[in-house]
C-alpha cells in the first residue's frame, strides 16, 4: 500500500455509490439536484484549469525526460515537501467528511494504472467516480494505487512568493513518489487532466501512443477511427454517430493491441446546450450526472443553459453508459482494433485549407506537432478577427514529454498498421471568417467523414495542393468539386494567395520553436511560392 502519511485512511468514505454521494453533496451544502436527478454544484472562483499553477518536481527519476518549459514548470522538492506536509496536516486535523475514490485510468488492463483520488468534497469524489473507470468489488478488495492525487482545495499556499510560484493555488506532481497535491482550486478538471498528464509520461515509454482525441468504431469493433482536434473543430460532435458506437470522447491510448479509452466517462461543455442539436449530451444529464457552474432557477431548479454569467465553461460529467450508442452501454469494454483511419480536424478561419486532404506520413507528423485550428469572432471575449492557434499534438497543455516523442510514435504506428491520415477543414473555404459567409455545414462535413470511413475516398483521383503539398481529391461523390480545391472557391485569386501566405507564415513561425532535427518532417512544412 502506498504510504502517504494520512492517519485513519481506512475510515474515509471509500467508493460510495452515487446516490450516497449525492446525499452527501446535499447534506454538506455543496450543491443540489436538478434536471432528471443530476447533481448541480459550483466550483468556486476557478471554473477552469489553472495551467500557470501546475508544476512538476525536479527529481532524478523524471528530470531528463520531462519536456520542461511553460507547460511543465519546475518546482524544487523541498517546496513540494512543505506543501505536501501542509496538505497532510490539513487532513489529519480535519473533522469533516473525507472521501476516497479508487479506480482505473485505461480500459486495457495491460496498460491501465490504479488511480486513487482523496478529496474533502463529496462532489469531487462524484466527479472521480464519473470520469475514471470504476472497479468491481473483487478489484476493489485487491486495489493498490499506482498514483494518488490528494485534493485539498480549501488549502492555499500563503508562501507562494517565497516559493517562487505563481499564486496561492498549487497543482504539483511528484513523478518519483507517484503523488500529486492540489490546493486553492476546486475545479474537478485538474484531477482528470492531471492523470492524463501522468499517462502522457508513462505510456510512451512503453511504446503506447497517448492521445488527446475522440474515437469511434463500427458495430463489429473492426473499423475504428481516431479524431484529433482542438476546441471548436467538431471533435466530439463528429465522433458521435448513430451508426458508429463511441469508444470515448477525449483521451485514448494506441498500443500494439489496438486503441483503448483512458476514461470511464465524458466531460462535456453545456453552454448553449440544445437538446435538438446535441441530444446525446442532453439525455445523459440524469441521475448519476454532475453539472458544474450552470445557472438555474433557485425555486424550480430549471437550468438556463445559455446563461454564461458564471462562466463560458459550464460542464457536465457522466458515465459513458449514459451515451446510448457507446461500447460501454452495450456491455463491451472501451477497446477496439487498430484504427483504419486517422482524422485531423481544423477550423480554418483563413479559408485556405481544403475541405479534405490526404497527408503523407511526414506531413502527418508535422501537422500533429503543429496542432492547428483558428479562433473566430464570438468564441472568446476580445476575439474579433481570426486568430491562428497551435497546440502540439492537439493537446499541448497535457504533454509531459517532447512533442516529437508522440509524433515518432504516431509515425511508427501509421506505418506498422498502414493507417492513412486525413485533414478535414470544418471552417471556411473560399473566404475567411470575417467575410460574413458561413463555415462548411455540419451535414457536409459528416458526409466527408463518412466517405473517409467507408473507404470511398480511396478510389478518388487526387491532385497536389501546390502550397501545402497535400493530396486533394478532385471528385468526391456529389460534393461540389470547387469546394474541394480552395483556390477555385475564391472570387479573387490574389486574395487567396494573400490569405495563404499569412497562414503559412504562421505555421512556419510556430514550428520554429521546436528543436527538431528530422529533415523529412521539416520538409513537410508548407511553403509559399
Amino acid at each position: 500500500m502506498q504510504k502517504i502519511g494520512i492517519k485513519k485512511l481506512d475510515n474515509f468514505h471509500r467508493n460510495l455509490p452515487v446516490k450516497e454521494l449525492v446525499n452527501h453533496i446535499v447534506q454538506n451544502k455543496e450543491g443540489r439536484t436538478g434536471l432528471r436527478g443530476a447533481a448541480m454544484v459550483d466550483t468556486g472562483i476557478y471554473t477552469g484549469r489553472s495551467p500557470n499553477d501546475k508544476y512538476f518536481v525536479d527529481e532524478p527519476t523524471s528530470r531528463d525526460k520531462i519536456w520542461w518549459g511553460p507547460v511543465n514548470r519546475k518546482v524544487d522538492e523541498d517546496i513540494f515537501d512543505d506543501l505536501f506536509n501542509k496538505v497532510i496536516d490539513y487532513y489529519n486535523n480535519s473533522v469533516s467528511n473525507s472521501y476516497i475514490f479508487d479506480g482505473f485510468a485505461g480500459a486495457d488492463k495491460t496498460y491501465r494504472i490504479n488511480v486513487r483520488i482523496i478529496a474533502k468534497k463529496a462532489w469531487q469524489a462524484h466527479f472521480a467516480h464519473n470520469m475514471f473507470i470504476r472497479p468491481d468489488q473483487d478489484e476493489l478488495k485487491a486495489f493498490d494505487p499506482d498514483f494518488t492525487i490528494i485534493n485539498a482545495s480549501d488549502i492555499q499556499n500563503e508562501d507562494f512568493q517565497k516559493h517562487g510560484l505563481n499564486s496561492k493555488t498549487f497543482v504539483l506532481f511528484h513523478i518519483g513518489r507517484r503523488i500529486a497535491i492540489i490546493g486553492g482550486t476546486e475545479y474537478g478538471g485538474e484531477m482528470k487532466k492531471g492523470i492524463f498528464s501522468v499517462l502522457h509520461y508513462l505510456l510512451p515509454q512503453q511504446g503506447v501512443l497517448s492521445m488527446h482525441c475522440s474515437a469511434n468504431t463500427d458495430i463489429n469493433g473492426g473499423n475504428s477511427a481516431i479524431f484529433f482536434g482542438l476546441s471548436g473543430t467538431g471533435k466530439t460532435t463528429l465522433s458521435t454517430d448513430p451508426d458508429r458506437p463511441l469508444i470515448g470522447d477525449d483521451e485514448h491510448g494506441w498500443s500494439d493491441d489496438g486503441i483503448f479509452n483512458f476514461e470511464g466517462g465524458c466531460y462535456a461543455k453545456v453552454i448553449n446546450l440544445n437538446p435538438e442539436h446535441e441530444p446525446d449530451i442532453y439525455n445523459a444529464i440524469c441521475e448519476g450526472a454532475l453539472l458544474e457552474n450552470v445557472v438555474y432557477d433557485e425555486a424550480s431548479g430549471q437550468i438556463n443553459f445559455s446563461d454564461d454569467s458564471k462562466t463560458q465553461n459550464t460542464r457536465v460529467s457522466y458515465p459513458l453508459e449514459h451515451i446510448e450508442n457507446s461500447l460501454l452501454s452495450q456491455g463491451k469494454n472501451s477497446t477496439a482494433s487498430h484504427p483504419k483511419n486517422i482524422i485531423f480536424l481544423a477550423c480554418d478561419a483563413y479559408g485556405v485549407l481544403p475541405a479534405v486532404s490526404k497527408l503523407t506520413t511526414e506531413q502527418a507528423m508535422y501537422h500533429f506537432i503543429s496542432g492547428y485550428t483558428a479562433k473566430v469572432a464570438g468564441t472568446e471575449r476580445g476575439v474579433s478577427e481570426p486568430i491562428a492557434t497551435f497546440s502540439p499534438c492537439f493537446g499541448g497543455p497535457f504533454l509531459t514529454l517532447h512533442p516529437l516523442v508522440y509524433a515518432e510514435l504516431l509515425k511508427e504506428k501509421m506505418n506498422k498498421y498502414n493507417v492513412p491520415v486525413y485533414l478535414v477543414n470544418t471552417g471556411w473555404v473560399g473566404c475567411n471568417a470575417s467575410s460574413g459567409s458561413s463555415r462548411i455545414s455540419l451535414p457536409l462535413t459528416r458526409k466527408i467523414i463518412h466517405k473517409i470511413l467507408d473507404g470511398t475516398i480511396q478510389s478518388c483521383k487526387f491532385e497536389m495542393d501546390p502550397l501545402f503539398g497535400f493530396q486533394i481529391p478532385t471528385n468526391l461523390d456529389d460534393i461540389d468539386t470547387n469546394l474541394l480545391i480552395p483556390k477555385n472557391m475564391w472570387k479573387d485569386e490574389k486574395d487567396y494567395f494573400v490569405a495563404a501566405k499569412e497562414l503559412i507564415e504562421k505555421f512556419q513561425n510556430n514550428f520554429s520553436q521546436y528543436d527538431i532535427n528530422d529533415e523529412s518532417v521539416k520538409n513537410a512544412e508548407p511553403k509559399y511560392i
